[in-house]
């Protein structure tokens, strides 16, 4: 349960940071044995060129010097490790200017 926690706390520490104006949504369904939740936001969003290098270890997308919206890059490594260690797996989608989506699968077996 702590390391799940930790998969929330920072994709929606992650949002508010990149969100100054808009919401955050967090959205769980069942769909075909699988628990899907989506984090969702409406931020400044992530350039096309950066989603498939965000889950690397130390890879910023935003350089900024800003401390308050830049990070070690290590955030998103923990969460993808934490979500591969429960047999799930997580993508991103993001439209710059739009916002950012990620999305956690989790294999279930129903009726167990």
């Amino acid at each position: 349960p702590f390391r799940l926690e930790q998969v929330f706390i920072n994709l929606v520490q992650n949002s508010l940071r990149y969100t100054e104006q808009g919401s955050i949504t967090i959205n769980c369904r069942v769909e075909d044995n699988l628990l899907l939740i989506d984090v969702s936001d409406t931020g400044k969003g992530i350039e096309l060129i950066h989603l498939p290098r965000i889950f690397e270890r130390f890879y910023v997308a935003d350089p900024s010097r800003n401390r308050q919206q830049s990070g070690t890059g290590l955030g998103l490594t923990i969460v993808k490790h934490i979500v591969l260690i429960h047999n799930g797996s997580i993508q991103a989608f993001s439209n710059p200017g739009e916002g950012t989506s990620f999305r956690i699968s989790f294999p279930i077996q129903l009726g167990a």
